[in-house]
């Protein structure tokens, strides 16, 4: 079984911003390959599903922590603590404001970047899970970060978005069967950043 969460803060109030790009990457993982209904378990919404790959089926859930982004970590622990779910077998789905929008980057390990949500997430399962970093971009100044997050993607960034979200469905065979490198490829490739050439094929 993989766990597979996607970051983000609950609510109507919060549904399109920047910050809760985690949330709609899982949406967009679980509506293609027609998960079970969404339901509520351990402060979170949850939906069960199988991805193939080559004829190997791989359980997946897929979760969206309801704690607020800052205290993630406590229902991401649960569901790993209930199921045995190692870190390996855990995989975040995030914004990331150091890399370009649109860009995707799978990362193993490593430095938080001052993300709160992966904080919470460190402190409570420890190191060793994977990410799926989410490019929104910078600002340009550090005090101007958290109006940038907690704001809604604009009218002119919708079509990138939407695009990546879809690449990143359509690609998740490839993370479920434990090609992470090749994922972030074919959704780089899928979804390149706005400017960048595109390729429509797999």
């Amino acid at each position: 079984m993989l766990l597979w969460v996607g970051l983000g803060n609950p609510g109507a109030k919060y549904a399109g911003n920047r910050h809760n790009v985690g949330f709609m990457a899982i949406d967009a993982v679980a509506g293609y390959y027609h998960f079970d209904s969404e339901k509520s378990r351990f402060n979170s919404l949850v939906r069960d599903g199988v991805i193939d790959f080559n004829g190997q089926a791989q359980r997946v859930l897929a979760l969206k922590p309801q704690t607020f982004m800052n205290d993630s970590g406590p229902a991401v622990q649960k569901f790993m603590q209930f199921y045995k779910i190692p870190p390996g077998r855990l995989t975040v789905f995030y914004d990331e404001i150091d890399l370009i929008p649109g860009k995707v980057r799978h990362k193993s390990g490593g430095g938080i970047a001052g993300h709160n949500g992966l904080r919470s997430i460190r402190q409570h399962v420890g190191e060793g899970f994977h990410r799926i970093r989410i490019g929104i971009g910078h600002p340009g100044h550090k005090e101007k970060v958290p109006g940038h997050v907690l704001s809604d993607f604009a009218k002119s960034e919708q079509v990138w978005v939407n695009d990546v979200l879809n690449a990143l469905a359509r690609s998740a065979d490839l993370l479920a069967a434990g090609e992470a490198d090749k994922y972030q490829t074919r959704v780089n490739l899928m979804a390149p950043p706005p400017g960048k050439t595109r390729r429509n094929d797999r």
